[in-house]
């Protein structure tokens, strides 16, 4: 029985109850997809958020605003090698055709889980303080053309 309440349940319609009420805007994209935009400490961030009805799970994607030209993709692969290495949860990777890193997670929703709200806090903590992190990062390897392993010194002198 349980299953099947899941199975109508949708959590996009929680995220987007979620945003309205800190008064950030939404763009319902389809029943399964919502982006939301919020303020970082560097620039603002794209959220994306896609619910997975058959495998119960919700994906969100949290873009950075960080767009290059003429991108060392070999740099990239690299950054994104050294930088997730150290991620317990989730994972970066690059948008090729925007030509911006983002930021992946995903959770699954338990059939009696219908209160998101605690999950939701803790799935957007953990991507923005990982791409708020990350952001210098990306920026001295993308805009600056810094190689990976120096772009990321000093965060391994803390």
């Amino acid at each position: 029985m349980l299953a099947e309440n899941l199975c109508k349940y949708n959590p996009i319609d929680d995220i987007e109850c979620f945003f309205h009420k800190s008064k950030h805007s939404t763009e319902r994209r389809n029943d399964h997809e919502i982006v939301v935009e919020i303020a970082g400490k560097w620039d603002n961030m794209l959220l994306f958020f896609a619910w997975e009805e058959n495998m119960h799970c919700l994906h969100l994607s949290c873009l950075l605003n960080i767009e290059a030209e003429n991108v060392n993709l070999p740099s990239i692969f690299e950054l994104l090698a050294l930088l997730n290495e150290d991620i317990w949860v989730g994972y970066f990777s690059y948008w090729e055709e925007l030509k911006m890193p983002l930021f992946k997670h995903s959770v699954f929703i338990e059939s009696d889980e219908f209160d998101l709200n605690k999950k939701l806090s803790q799935v957007l903590g953990i991507a923005i303080t990982e791409c708020e992190r990350a952001y210098p990062i990306f920026h001295a390897v993308l805009k600056q053309h810094i190689a990976p392993r120096r772009a990321l010194m000093p965060l391994t002198m803390m």
